[in-house]
C-alpha cells in the first residue's frame, strides 16, 4: 500500500501534463494562475484563522476552563467523568484542533474509558461552528452571520447534548 502512494503523485502529475498537452491548454499558466488565487484566499482567510488560535490560546492560558470543571464539581458532586469533558465542551465549537488535544487528552486514561468514550461521542457529533463561519464566510464575503451562528450554536448545543445522553445510555 506504501509504494502505491509513492507512485501515485508523479502518475498524477504526468497525467495533468498529457491532459493539457491533449487539450492543448498551458499547464504551466494555470498552475501559475491558481497559487495566485490560493495566496489571494489566504490573504482574505489568514486574519481570521490567526484570530482563531488567539482565543483558543488565551482560553487554555487563562485557565478558566478548569476553574469552570471544579465549580461544576462542586455545584454537583459524584460527577467527575462529567467534568473531564467540560473542555471539550466549550472548545468543539470553536477549534478543531483544540478539541483533538483534549480529547486526546482525555483518552490518555484509557480509550475505553466513560470519559473518552463521551468525548469522541461528542467530537463525532458536533462541528466546529465559530471556526467555521469566520472561515468560510469571510472568503465568501459573507458579513451578516449573526442567525447562522444562533443555528450552528443551537446544533452544537444540541450535538452535546445527545453525545452525552447516548454515551450514559449506551457506553457506560
Amino acid at each position: 500500500m506504501n509504494n502505491v502512494s509513492l507512485i501515485f503523485i508523479p502518475l498524477l502529475i504526468v497525467f495533468a501534463i498529457i491532459y493539457s498537452l491533449i487539450k492543448k491548454k498551458n499547464a504551466y499558466a494555470s498552475f501559475l494562475k491558481g497559487t495566485g488565487e490560493g495566496l489571494d484566499l489566504f490573504k482574505e482567510v489568514f486574519p481570521s484563522v490567526m484570530a482563531m488560535f488567539l482565543a483558543v490560546s488565551l482560553l487554555k492560558a487563562s485557565g478558566i476552563i478548569d476553574d469552570l470543571a471544579l465549580l461544576l464539581d462542586k455545584i454537583i458532586p459524584g460527577i467527575k467523568d462529567f467534568t473531564s469533558i467540560v473542555p471539550m465542551v466549550i472548545f468543539r465549537p470553536i477549534s478543531g484542533s483544540a478539541s483533538i488535544a483534549v480529547l486526546d487528552a482525555i483518552c490518555k486514561d484509557g480509550a475505553d474509558s466513560f470519559p473518552c468514550k463521551m468525548a469522541s461521542t461528542i467530537q463525532g457529533a458536533t462541528d466546529t461552528t465559530i471556526y467555521v463561519l469566520s472561515l468560510y464566510f469571510t472568503s465568501v464575503g459573507i458579513k451578516k452571520w449573526k442567525h447562522a451562528l444562533k443555528v450552528g450554536l443551537i446544533a452544537d448545543v444540541a450535538g452535546i447534548t445527545l453525545g452525552i445522553l447516548l454515551a450514559v445510555l449506551f457506553l457506560r
